[in-house]
């Protein structure tokens, strides 16, 4: 594979840090200064600073981020999620939440899990608690629940219900960008709150806003199943 791939799924650095690295000839080969794009084996000599590679213990957390924090690993972005968490091993974030949401988001240095969970065929379900602007009725609900035509595609069917007045929770099986503040647009309504509450079996529960857990062995494996 090539080398970047590879120091992502050790989980060394990202696929563009390796390709800054390769730049800065920090990276040696067999004896050589690695090269853009080169392809590589598991059992090449592969030094990183002339310290040799060697694939890393994998992490998976689970972190109730606030309002505010941008789910980027760029450090150049203000805000930025891995500068929030001040993780000591690199990570980087599963998926997307938006800035102005709030919830769950996984965080891993496991390039293959997260694209496992990411896969759109695999229909991986995501819940969230959502507060618009004004009540709404029953209409509403089953406009949402049918799909909606946002970003030039119709969204898949999900699963609504009224938690009060002006709130609902809504589980979909995608994530296009910004999908639920799109949706709720469509009908005439903004969301003022947002939420994420589950991804697939790890909810939310007893995670603190700001705070983090790792996930059990168990999870990660039940994940890496769906």
């Amino acid at each position: 594979m090539r080398i970047n791939k590879l120091l992502s799924n050790y989980g060394i650095c990202s696929r563009t840090d390796a390709n800054r690295l390769i730049v800065e000839n920090r990276i040696i080969v067999n004896g050589k200064l690695c090269i853009p794009g080169q392809w590589v084996e598991i059992e090449d000599d592969i030094l990183i600073d002339n310290e040799n590679v060697s694939a890393r213990k994998k992490i998976y957390i689970a972190l109730n981020k606030p309002v505010g924090i941008t789910c980027t690993a760029a450090k150049t972005v203000e805000n930025n999620i891995i500068d929030f968490m001040e993780y000591p091993q690199y990570i980087f974030p599963v998926g997307r939440l938006d800035k102005a949401s709030e919830g769950l988001i996984l965080m891993t240095n496991d390039g293959d899990w997260s694209n496992n969970i990411l896969n759109s065929d695999n229909e991986h379900e995501k819940e969230y608690i959502v507060t618009v602007n004004k009540p709404f009725d029953d209409l509403f609900i089953e406009g949402m629940s049918k799909g909606v035509q946002i970003c030039g595609v119709n969204t898949r069917p999900c699963k609504v219900n009224r938690v009060s007045s002006d709130t609902f929770s809504i589980i979909l099986t995608q994530g296009l960008n910004k999908q639920i503040r799109r949706m709720s647009k469509t009908f005439g309504f903004t969301v003022v709150r947002l939420e994420r509450i589950r991804i697939i079996d790890i909810k939310i529960d007893g995670i603190e806003i700001g705070a983090w857990r790792h996930l059990t062995d168990k999870e990660v494996v039940e994940l890496s199943n769906r």
